[in-house]
């Protein structure tokens, strides 16, 4: 990354950034950030991942999604520069790298006057840290990526922390001792101002029709679009970090804020992607964020019977997910082996997995041909696809 961006003048030490890393919720962290700050003078830029549909659908600027023009003009001379490097090492740029090297030379290169970066995978060796935030912001930690990241939840802690910068900011909501004290620890080692958030400090929290809403600090009846109460603790971050924006000279009104928050809207979580039949795609692929989905299904489908159509990469804990979702004995449940025979867990094996713990109502077929044969046959139900984002494309694909 430092070899890539010093050819394009190191643009990412002229940028604003706001660095955001954990196992759940940075996604839904920086389209709330970005969506407060879209309704200022400010321009801001947007890099969260995966894309869903198209490459450029993770690249914004006041939600504007770059252009195809625009990758062709960085992507040329990147592709030379990437070329030249991959001749001289052992080991070559990846795509990821391609795709966050781009991004910072994007966004430098419109003069964006902030920038809401997510991380990929981790933290200290994830290619995004090669900026210096102004502030970091950590979302929820749990065991995901454990091949890479550790089987511990402070092993992972520990990688998150490792976008902590020298002299900056950093906002987290407290979770189990061991991990927060690794988050103090750090923020300690860096000279940073640690904002850490107690749960206790989000007070009044009610749900009103289709919004949540809570007060934070000297912010009162704040509603949010998004689904599921973590959303509230997501919420307290951001808030937390538009104060510190603030300390700084930046300039955001209230409404802003309050509007941001309540018309936030972000894909594949939670998402109805289909109103007839109900059909409601979650990329929910661990065990934290099946929890999430299951307190959101009991929320707001308790009295309707459910589908669930699952995928699950290799990567994942398939035996866990599985079980946690068969714990619904009047699902109907259909397997599935992704877009990627290569990269997803078989149908079989999930198949087999499930039988464990269900007696009827299991299937196994081929994604397409599920995601046909619910919207056909289960018009009665709510349907849940979940367990990668992967297979996004194809199930809208399918349905429109």
């Amino acid at each position: 990354m430092q070899y890539i961006l010093k050819e394009f003048g190191n643009p990412q030490e002229k940028l604003k950034i706001i660095h955001v890393a954990g196992t759940n919720g940075k996604g839904s962290i920086c389209e709330m950030l970005s969506n407060i700050l879209v309704n200022t003078e400010y321009k801001v830029g947007k890099f969260i991942s995966p894309h869903l549909i198209k490459f450029n659908d993770g690249i914004y600027i006041n939600n504007k999604q770059i252009s195809d023009e625009e990758v062709k003009q960085i992507l040329i001379p990147l592709s030379k520069i990437i070329e030249k490097y991959n001749k001289t090492h052992t080991i070559p740029v990846k795509w990821f790298e391609v795709i966050t090297s781009l991004v910072l030379i994007f966004f430098a290169k419109n003069n964006c006057d902030l920038v809401i970066l997510e991380t990929g995978l981790g933290g200290t060796t994830d290619c995004t840290n090669v900026v210096n935030s102004m502030v970091s912001i950590i979302a929820n930690i749990g065991l995901d990526h454990i091949d890479i990241l550790g089987d511990t939840i402070e092993s992972i802690a520990t990688h998150k922390a490792g976008i902590i910068k020298e002299n900056s900011e950093t906002v987290f909501v407290e979770q189990i001792d061991s991990v927060n004290a690794i988050i103090q620890k750090k923020c300690k080692e860096k000279h940073t101002k640690l904002h850490l958030i107690k749960k206790d400090s989000i007070k009044n929290y009610n749900i009103e029709e289709e919004l949540q809403t809570f007060d934070y600090k000297n912010y009162k009846n704040i509603q949010i679009n998004l689904k599921g109460k973590v959303q509230t603790s997501n919420a307290a971050e951001v808030l937390e970090c538009i104060d510190i924006l603030k300390s700084k000279g930046f300039v955001i009104p209230d409404e802003a804020i309050y509007k941001g928050l309540k018309t936030v809207v972000h894909r594949a979580r939670f998402e109805i992607i289909n109103k007839n039949p109900l059909i409601i795609f979650d990329g929910a692929h661990n065990e934290a964020a099946i929890n999430n989905l299951k307190e959101n299904i009991q929320t707001y489908y308790s009295k309707i019977k459910k589908v669930y159509v699952v995928s699950l990469l290799k990567t994942k804990d398939y035996k866990k997910i599985v079980q946690k979702l068969s714990e619904d004995k009047e699902g109907v449940f259909y397997f599935t082996s992704g877009n990627d025979k290569n990269r997803y867990v078989s149908k079989e094996d999930l198949y087999m997995e499930a039988s464990k713990y269900l007696n009827h109502s299991i299937y196994k077929e081929d994604l397409k041909k599920t995601i046909e044969i619910v919207t056909k046959d289960y018009k009665d139900r709510v349907i849940f696809i979940v367990g990668s984002f992967y297979v996004y494309k194809t199930v809208v694909k399918t349905i429109r």
